[in-house]
């Protein structure tokens, strides 16, 4: 729990001074992650704070705050860049799909949170987050990859 305050903490802190925020630092490599795909214009990776296994968030490399500040054309090809690593999640993770969802709240940096779901509740980010080894992160995203 102090981890996460402290990650809420420096986020807010760099929105209201206007320094990188931690996506940025991930994107640049300045900061490890596990990464699941990349191209010139977005980046996902596992969200190390998941609700449930397989959670992956898809950022933009374009230092946006708000989601819906993205332009039509950049949100349409963000949806089609994630739409094979949604894809990927629901074969490998026993669910009836892969949910979306556009929070916003703790990073300053427009993202997309892909979730593996069987019930609505599966998206409720007021539920604890689950805690997951690093090694278990390295064998989902492994498991992803090989899916894509």
């Amino acid at each position: 729990m102090i981890k996460r305050i402290r990650f809420v903490l420096i986020n807010w802190f760099q929105k209201i001074t206007g320094r990188m925020t931690i996506f940025s630092k991930i994107i640049k490599g300045e900061i490890p992650s596990y990464k699941i795909a990349e191209n010139d214009k977005f980046f996902a990776f596992l969200d190390i704070f998941p609700l449930r296994e397989g959670h992956v968030l898809v950022v933009p490399k374009t230092e946006t705050d708000k989601f819906f500040d993205l332009d039509d054309q950049y949100l349409s090809e963000m949806l089609v860049f994630a739409k094979p690593i949604a894809k990927a999640i629901e074969k490998s993770f026993n669910c009836n799909r892969c949910g979306i969802s556009v929070v916003g709240l703790e990073v300053p940096h427009a993202h997309m949170h892909l979730i593996p779901i069987s019930s609505a509740n599966d998206l409720n980010f007021t539920q604890p987050k689950i805690e997951i080894t690093p090694e278990k992160l390295k064998q989902i995203q492994e498991k992803i990859i090989a899916n894509l």
